[in-house]
């Protein structure tokens, strides 16, 4: 069953990631339309190729989101000065979680010198030598206002810049009114046309949203800890409740993508180590509405029906629409078990992870209050040890794959001399 289409794949991924920062993403559109208008006019790939290749160009400073986090808003910098450390993390990110691994090195190779690069043994040299026209086109008419003149660059010709990419970059900007449309914001409903070409099978969208998890890491490593948590409760109690399959993969993906409005929520609320005031809850709380706002007409209707569902309590004293118990159904009430159980099995900035029988007693008071659904929490308690077994697991792999990310972003940054 298809629960996102392939263009909504990546239209969540750019917008997930504008909830972090804006800047990276908007820029990285702006680029995109200008890489696309480039390579569609050399006339060397197909739509679907070219789709692919937009996408890449969006997020060719995804690294940055990582490497730059406390000085992103100074983008001239991390990309005119200090381009390498994330163009090298934004490859590694690209290469080992993407499913489109093929092009993951023309964000690594985007700042490589012209002469430097034509020496590379690389497919799609062309796409980054257009990423690296295309920005730096964007950043210096964006800085420069009315003073930018975009022949600026024709000294960089043959050595710095590709001289036939400079070419076709001037070609396009004159036939297609690249600057014009861009000021206008025109290029959008372009962009929005160029994504409908993308095609990916069901199992690299489902690379693609858990690759998004990895990304709530950009924010905080706990965030993406959290995420496997709840799915691993999650799908343990779907297989012991016996769910059918198709519940448990729509309970999968609302699981795994429910927390996603958190990363709009300012960091010193999440992690503050005190009791919120009431107007910081009541921001906190918005993380759902933002939630709703990204999910809207991308993914399956179920999915977002669970994954908005997730503070919501049978007794009716959730948020943010204080559903109640027949309102519910089972995948949603799992959900709700779930993010409460990560809630109290892993630290937070105001406490340590709670003991078993701590979670335990909690759970089982939830229950009888009636605002968890005591089915659930009964069904977990019986697994408790199970559980949290495959949880430890998968989290260790979790920490290994950004162990794994870390160590090859510092021999790769050697071999590169960054």
């Amino acid at each position: 069953m298809e629960y996102i289409k392939s263009k909504d794949i990546f239209l969540l991924m750019r917008d997930t990631l504008k909830l972090i920062h804006q800047r990276p993403m908007a820029h990285g559109s702006r680029v995109a339309y200008m890489v696309y208008l480039m390579l569609r006019e050399g006339g060397r790939y197909e739509e679907f190729e070219l789709a692919d290749m937009v996408m890449v160009a969006t997020m060719h400073d995804i690294g940055a989101y990582m490497t730059e986090a406390g000085k992103i808003n100074d983008i001239l910098r991390y990309e005119a000065k200090d381009s390498m450390a994330h163009s090298i993390y934004g490859y590694l990110f690209f290469k080992h979680l993407s499913p489109v691994k093929d092009l993951a090195k023309a964000i690594m190779y985007h700042h490589m010198d012209y002469d430097k690069l034509q020496k590379v043994d690389y497919a799609y040299k062309d796409l980054a030598s257009y990423i690296n026209i295309a920005e730096k086109m964007d950043i210096y008419s964006t800085s420069m206002g009315s003073q930018f003149d975009m022949y600026m660059f024709q000294k960089q010709a043959g050595n710095k810049l590709s001289s036939d990419g400079l070419y076709l970059f001037y070609q396009c900007a004159e036939k297609y009114s690249i600057f014009e449309k861009i000021a206008s914001g025109e290029y959008k409903k372009e962009l929005d046309e160029i994504v409908e070409y993308m095609i990916f099978s069901n199992e690299d969208k489902k690379k693609f949203l858990e690759m998004l998890m990895y990304c709530f890491g950009f924010r905080s490593r706990a965030m993406v800890v959290d995420s496997i948590t709840t799915v691993c409760v999650c799908d343990e109690l779907a297989e012991s409740m016996m769910l059918p399959k198709q519940e448990r993969e729509i309970l999968y993906y609302g699981a795994l993508l429910h927390d996603i409005g958190m990363l709009a929520i300012p960091k010193e609320i999440i992690e503050a180590p005190r009791k919120l005031t009431p107007e910081e809850m009541r921001l906190l709380r918005t993380h759902v509405q933002i939630a709703a706002k990204a999910f809207k007409d991308r993914m399956d209707p179920e999915v977002v029906r669970i994954a908005l569902a997730h503070h919501e309590r049978c007794d009716g004293s959730g948020y943010p629409r204080k559903l109640k118990d027949l309102q519910l159904n089972l995948p949603q009430r799992i959900l709700q078990v779930g993010d409460v159980v990560t809630a109290l099995v892993n630290e937070r900035s105001y406490r340590q992870l709670l003991p078993k029988e701590k979670v335990i007693g909690i759970l089982t008071e939830e229950a009888s209050r009636k605002r968890l659904k005591q089915q659930v929490v009964i069904t977990f308690v019986k697994s408790y040890d199970q559980i949290m077994q495959r949880v430890r697991s998968e989290s260790a792999e979790i920490l290994k794959m950004y162990e794994m990310l870390n160590m090859q972003y510092e021999l790769v940054g050697k071999k590169l001399k960054v």
